[in-house]
């Protein structure tokens, strides 16, 4: 009897593992608060990867990966972005780096299909509208130029990296904290590539609005904070006089609080800002139909 049932457990398991991307069946002993929170964070893998892959190369995760998307919608708006040359081989590297932190995901959780994003240049004008209050003239087109692109990419990753700092103290599972532990390394890479190479130009002003590259992540940052309404949890790289790392330097390539600690943030706080509005229950931003998974459902069904 004991031989029947190891003979099927591995043929239900030589099943799994033969899917496109099997999840590891540990996924299904985990607590389901883990499962959640992993879950969670594909919404922000998917945004950035079309956001990238799009941006270098016009194309997205329907041509690098179509089974990544499990029949989800493609993306509304996404374009090629007029970079230079250097630029565009750090954004697609980073679109591809995207395509393997899905498919990590997607072997150790099931997840679900891509949800409906919306990278056009008109969320991103109205991204940049609220930051600075008033309506730019003309519209922010993230996809014009290399500075503006490179604003745009200020933007997002950061929203991940803040995530997982914030999903990772309450992870139970060992193979969850390590697969975290990695994502959250490639996205403090990617955001401190952003951050230095707007570093570098942060006293050129952006054309046509006569202000330079530092203050637009200041006001993206001050943005950030103010939709996630849970206090400072951002800098941008512009800091008063002696208030950048730890209070000794005029620069503040690194977002960090006075220990030099990167900030975390809640699903909740994330979904403010995603969605645009500064409510976790009203979907829009680059998410028109609302995030995916558990948690973000939940604060959905909570609204109605």
């Amino acid at each position: 009897m004991a031989s029947i049932q190891v003979m099927l457990y591995f043929f239900v398991l030589s099943i799994l593992l033969t899917r496109s991307y099997p999840f590891n069946p540990i996924a299904n002993l985990s607590p389901k608060s883990d499962v959640e929170l992993l879950e969670f964070s594909l919404n922000l893998e998917y945004l950035e990867a079309e956001f990238f892959l799009q941006g270098a190369t016009g194309r997205g995760i329907d041509d690098v990966d179509p089974e990544l998307a499990h029949g989800g919608p493609p993306p509304v708006g996404g374009n090629k972005a007029l970079l230079d040359a250097f630029t565009r081989d750090v954004i697609l590297q980073f679109g591809y780096q995207e395509v393997g932190h899905l498919r990590a995901i997607k072997r150790t959780i099931e997840g679900f299909p891509r949800p409906l994003l919306n990278i056009s240049k008109e969320v991103f004008a109205e991204i940049m509208d609220n930051a600075f209050g008033k309506s730019l003239q003309p519209p922010f087109d993230p996809y014009a130029n290399a500075i503006n692109f490179l604003l745009a990419s200020y933007v997002i990753p950061y929203v991940g990296l803040t995530g997982y700092v914030g999903a990772n103290p309450k992870l139970q599972n060992a193979t969850f904290k390590k697969l975290v532990a990695g994502l959250l390394g490639i996205e403090s890479g990617q955001d401190a590539v952003i951050r230095a190479m707007l570093y570098d130009c942060g006293h050129l002003e952006v054309h046509p609005y006569e202000v330079t590259v530092a203050t637009f992540t200041d006001r993206i940052s001050s943005l950030r904070n103010k939709l996630g309404n849970k206090g400072p949890r951002d800098d941008g790289l512009g800091v008063p006089k002696l208030g950048g790392t730890v209070g000794r330097t005029f620069g503040n390539v690194l977002a960090g609080d006075k220990d030099s600690l990167a900030y975390g943030r809640t699903p909740q706080e994330i979904l403010r800002i995603v969605y645009g509005g500064g409510d976790e229950h009203v979907p829009g931003g680059f998410f028109p139909w609302g995030a995916h998974g558990r948690i973000a459902k939940s604060y959905l069904k909570s609204s109605m």
